[in-house]
């Protein structure tokens, strides 16, 4: 390489800078303007957003009804957007603001200081007999647990023990509905759709 080509090379590199920062500024602003003209005008169907936690980063997305889904990195964030996308709605956006308050209350329970959650939740993920699981999960009280075989009983199905354990992997909103407290009758963790130790931390949160 010629000192010439060399000196060009730099050249180049120091003003694309500016406008690298520059593009990074200008699609900021407009994934802003565009969260803003989708409430303004009602489009926005779908608001989520991403947030640590001691269970590793957590996908939050809610609707205009409440709370939609959260997920779990090991679940592929982004295949979960697309589900979202092909069976809810393609109007969805990355919009933190929406989820300010699940991302306190979640915050707050993960600190220790919140036993449950207060925060409308959507339920159109879940129907027919895992509906009636996922209206009891929260029953179960905070630092407590209960036998796949007593919840199946509480929702009205004693003999469904097996489609309680389906009920809790599939559950759309783990953590706020919390499946986690589901356990065999043996005491032994079970499954969980975070991972068996996503839910040891849980339960371990909730008995300190």
């Amino acid at each position: 390489m010629t000192p010439e080509s060399s000196a060009d090379h730099g050249d180049v590199a120091t003003l694309l800078k500016p406008l690298d920062s520059g593009l990074e500024t200008a699609l900021a602003s407009l994934h802003a303007r565009l969260i803003r003209d989708a409430l303004e005008d009602n489009s926005l169907e779908i608001a989520y957003t991403v947030v640590d936690s001691p269970v590793g980063k957590l996908l939050l997305a809610a609707t205009a009804q409440g709370m939609l889904r959260v997920a779990f990195e090991l679940e592929d964030h982004q295949a979960v957007l697309q589900l979202l996308s092909d069976n809810v709605s393609p109007a969805i956006l990355k919009a933190p603001s929406r989820l300010d308050e699940a991302a306190r209350q979640l915050d707050e329970y993960f600190g220790g200081t919140r036993h449950s959650f207060d925060l409308p939740l959507d339920f159109r993920l879940a129907r027919g007999f895992r509906l009636d699981v996922l209206h009891h999960l929260p029953r179960i009280a905070y630092g407590s647990t209960e036998s796949y075989a007593h919840v199946a009983q509480a929702a009205g199905s004693p003999k469904a023990v097996r489609a309680v354990g389906t009920a809790c992997a599939t559950n759309p909103l783990p953590v706020i509905v919390p499946c986690h407290r589901v356990v065999r009758s043996d005491g032994s963790y079970g499954g969980y759709l975070g991972g068996t130790d996503a839910k040891r931390t849980l339960l371990a949160l909730e008995a300190a």
